[in-house]
């Protein structure tokens, strides 16, 4: 005996209404995209600002160098040309600045520019380098000669055995070197050195 059902109506499951969107995950994702922006921006200009260090300590290096090898070349031309030294010094009436390069009073001619070649004196910058580097040659007189002392302050009693002080006395040079011209280097770094030559 079969047993008949009748078609029942199909129940269907209450879906509960989804919630309004309020787009929450868009305003975060934008929130970290611009975080991630500057984090980014920030190692960026790091980066930019360590690698213009690196290149004007590399400048400043080369012109180091170049002024460096101007006191070299200076030195080696001292004794046999006369014609480089710019002024006495010690002569009655001449004013010489710490810096002969910022005097308005310094004969511009006296501003010898290291020639490049294979000479005593001459030096090759090289392509590295802004410009040849410059000397300026200036007489500072007579003065003590350290290693020509006969005694004298060596022993409380020299004086008693005719120890005069120093015999001698030595001309002395000052040498003022600079890595180039600041008006041909233009935004280059430039390096100025100075050291007192005694002759002989």
């Amino acid at each position: 005996m079969s047993h008949f059902r009748p078609n029942l109506p199909l129940r269907r499951r209450s879906i509960p209404p989804r919630p309004a969107q309020c787009g929450i995950a868009l305003v975060v994702a934008l929130l970290l995209l611009v975080v991630i922006t500057l984090v980014g921006l920030a190692a960026v200009r790091g980066t930019i600002m360590q690698q213009r260090m690196a290149a004007n300590l590399f400048d400043r290096q080369v012109a180091f160098q170049s002024a460096e090898a101007a006191m070299r070349a200076a030195t080696a031309r001292i004794a046999g040309n006369p014609g480089d030294i710019a002024r006495n010094c010690q002569a009655g009436g001449v004013f010489c600045q710490g810096n002969p390069f910022d005097d308005p009073n310094l004969d511009t001619s006296k501003i010898i520019t290291v020639n490049s070649g294979t000479g005593t004196g001459q030096f090759d910058a090289g392509g590295l380098a802004a410009s040849q580097p410059q000397y300026v040659i200036e007489n500072m007189g007579n003065w003590y000669n350290p290693s020509t002392s006969t005694g004298f302050g060596q022993s409380a009693n020299s004086h008693n055995y005719g120890a005069q002080g120093t015999s001698t006395t030595a001309v002395y040079y000052r040498v003022t070197a600079r890595s180039g011209d600041p008006a041909v280097v233009g935004d280059r770094a430039v390096v100025v050195l100075q050291a007192m030559i005694k002759q002989g």
